[in-house]
Parts: C-alpha cells; sequence; structure tokens
C-alpha cells in the first residue's frame, strides 16, 4: 500500500502547487495528510468537482503551476463541464491533474450508487480524450507520477490518476472537527421523526443520513416510505422542491446536509423565488463531509439566517438541542414556506450503522405510493 505522504511528497516535488476538490472515502487518507500538512492556502476543499477545476484553471493562470483536483469518479459529472470547455486542449489548454477515487470498479463490491459510475468511468476518461493511469496499491508511486507528468509536460492538458480501493495506507487527519453542538445526527433525526407527521413526504440526503432515517424506521416498526437519497449528491433540495409542487397538499421535509447544500446552492434562490408553501428544508449541519471520512466544510462559518433570508425562504431558525429543535418545530410547523431550519450537530455515528436492505427502486416504489395515496 501507498503511504499518503510518499504520494503528497512526490507531487509536491512534481510542481503541483495547490490541492483542491471534493472528499471522496477511498481517497480518505490522502486527502486527510494533504489537509494536514498542506500550507495555509495549499488545500482547499470546494463546493463541488467543477468548482476545484476551475479554481486549478485561475491558478494556473496566476503562477504557471499545476493543480492537483481530487473527487470521487461521481464527481465526473460535476467536472465535465469546465474539462470540455475550459481547460480542455482545443479551448485554452489549461494542464492539470485529477486524483479520482474509483468506487464501483468492475469486480469490486460496492453500493448500488457506485456500480455504473464505476462500470463507465473509464469510457468517460477516453470519451473526455483525457489520458489516465490506474494506482493501485502495489504500484511504485514515484514510477507512476514519473510517467504522468511526462505525459502532462507534453500535453500541457489534463491527465488522471484513477485510484483503486485500498490504494492508501490509512492515515487520520490529526485536525480537531468543529465542534457545532453535543447533538448527534441520529437523535436529532429521531426526533424530527417523531415531530412530523404521518402524511409528511421526507426526501433525506445522501450518506449516513439516509441510513439512519431507514433504520429508525425499523426501529419504530414503520414501513419505509420516505425518498432515501443513495446518489446525486447536491441535488436534495431540488429532489424536495419538485415533490412539493407535485403534491401540494402534502407537507414535505428535506432532511439535508451541509455537503449537500454547499455543492449546489443554486438550488435555494430557485426555491425562495417559487415560494412552495408546503417545503420544510431542515439543515443538518456538522460542518463536516463526515460519510467520506469527517474533511471540514465552510458551513461552521456561514451565516444561514442571512442566506435563507437572501434567498426568500419566509423563514429560519436554529436548533442546537433537543429541546430548541422542539422548540423550532413549534414556530414553523404550522406556517407557509417554505423555511430553512437548521440544525446543528456534532460528527459521528454508530460503528454498526447499516444500509438500506431495500433497492434503490424498491425505495422510489415506496415513496411514490405514499406520495399518490
Amino acid at each position: 500500500m501507498i503511504l499518503p505522504e510518499i504520494m503528497f511528497n512526490s507531487l509536491k516535488q512534481h510542481g503541483i502547487g495547490i490541492f483542491a476538490g471534493v472528499p471522496d472515502s477511498l481517497l480518505g487518507s490522502f486527502c486527510a495528510y494533504v489537509d494536514d500538512h498542506g500550507q495555509c492556502g495549499e488545500h482547499i476543499i470546494t463546493a463541488n468537482e467543477g468548482n476545484a477545476i476551475a479554481l486549478a484553471a485561475g491558478y494556473h493562470m496566476s503562477t504557471g503551476k499545476v493543480g492537483a483536483v481530487y473527487m470521487q469518479n461521481s464527481g465526473l459529472g460535476n467536472a465535465i463541464n469546465p474539462l470540455t470547455s475550459l481547460s480542455d486542449p482545443e479551448i485554452y489548454k489549461i494542464p492539470l491533474l485529477m486524483i479520482i477515487g474509483w468506487r464501483g470498479e468492475p469486480g469490486v463490491k460496492d453500493e448500488p450508487q457506485h456500480v455504473k459510475q464505476g462500470r463507465i468511468t473509464i469510457a468517460q476518461l477516453k470519451l473526455l480524450e483525457i489520458p489516465y493511469w490506474v494506482l493501485d496499491s502495489n504500484d511504485n508511486v514515484e514510477q507512476v507520477l514519473k510517467e504522468v507528468f511526462s505525459k502532462l509536460k507534453d500535453t500541457n492538458a489534463p491527465v488522471a490518476l484513477l485510484v483503486r480501493k485500498g490504494t492508501f495506507v490509512a492515515y487520520k487527519s490529526k485536525r480537531k472537527a468543529v465542534q457545532m453542538s453535543s447533538l448527534i445526527r441520529e437523535e436529532a433525526l429521531r426526533q424530527l421523526l417523531t415531530l412530523a407527521k404521518v402524511d409528511d413526504l421526507i426526501v433525506s440526503t445522501t450518506g449516513k443520513t439516509s441510513r439512519e432515517v431507514f433504520e429508525l424506521r425499523m426501529e419504530r416498526g414503520e414501513r419505509q416510505r420516505d425518498f432515501l437519497m443513495v446518489g446525486g449528491m447536491g441535488h436534495t433540495a431540488s429532489i424536495a422542491l419538485g415533490v412539493a409542487l407535485g403534491n401540494p397538499k402534502n407537507r414535505v421535509i428535506c432532511l439535508d446536509g451541509d455537503g449537500s447544500v454547499l455543492m449546489h446552492m443554486g438550488a435555494l434562490p430557485i426555491i425562495g423565488d417559487l415560494k412552495p408553501e408546503n417545503l420544510i428544508h431542515v439543515l443538518l449541519n456538522n460542518a463536516s463531509h463526515e460519510s467520506v471520512g469527517g474533511q471540514s466544510t465552510v458551513a461552521g462559518r456561514m451565516d444561514f439566517a442571512a442566506i435563507a433570508k437572501a434567498c426568500g425562504y419566509l423563514d429560519y431558525q436554529v436548533a442546537n438541542d433537543a429541546d430548541s429543535l422542539k422548540a423550532c418545530w413549534g414556530k414553523i410547523c404550522n406556517q407557509s414556506g417554505p423555511v430553512l431550519l437548521e440544525v446543528k450537530i456534532t460528527v459521528g455515528s454508530r460503528d454498526d450503522l447499516g444500509r438500506p436492505t431495500s433497492t434503490p427502486e424498491e425505495n422510489k416504489r415506496a415513496f411514490m405510493g405514499v406520495a399518490y395515496e
């Protein structure tokens, strides 16, 4: 296996001047090492992968140096526009190195949302005409990078490293997570499910949030009825908006995360402009990309009250413990939406947290059965 330290130092020796991207569990150890050892301003966790490509492009144009952009392979979709219309050798010809976690690699067991993406990742890179190398635990990383940067120098355009599962030696960040509150997400969700009405339509975001909602329904002895997102990070609010517009007679509760909100924040002013009266947007904020390694987001330093108001939400409430969550719900549950309820939570979840046992299609059908009732 490859030591993150060796990867980081070798990249620096080859002239990488900035690291940017969206955290991925397969790259978690490497990203944590970069976060701990990068100089001030040298590592930026961006809102989405396209942001990172553009940031690296701007950095190159002001310094002549190359940026490294890391992402999960699912993030290629977010990156395609700037890759084809900005950094491409037929446009501005901007060199950068993409480091891509290969979730769903054929023959490697993974979650349903990663299977197709894993199967088509190489085809995507070929279609984009981006030279790539597959990196695994047995490779000599310095030799691979020598080939990579030789190609980068020749083409002066994007190249990619496709990183297999288990490539890096485990490394845990030395940074302390921002302590937003002592309320754990699962307890906040337990209370929200109790406060919700039986005919409310719930849309929950990717990662541990949906996993916990699924287990809480089992704990309560209730049939699965919520839309549990397993892919499409950042689009939770837009899905909830579509549900709210399509079914105005039922209240819609969007269970969102800070990383998800930041990824496609443009959804908020659209919600505010359309003003769906039946939408409660719950932001579970632990200032962390917890589901993929716990890397920090900027959400711990943001004024979501001002953002909600500027985007046209009709109310904003904030809770940081069980009592204030119940009190906030009492203020918003009977008023017209859209409203934003920020719930400040701490980082952490159960070690034995399971995953939904139903397939994504079964989950969709269960949700539609409730929505059509």
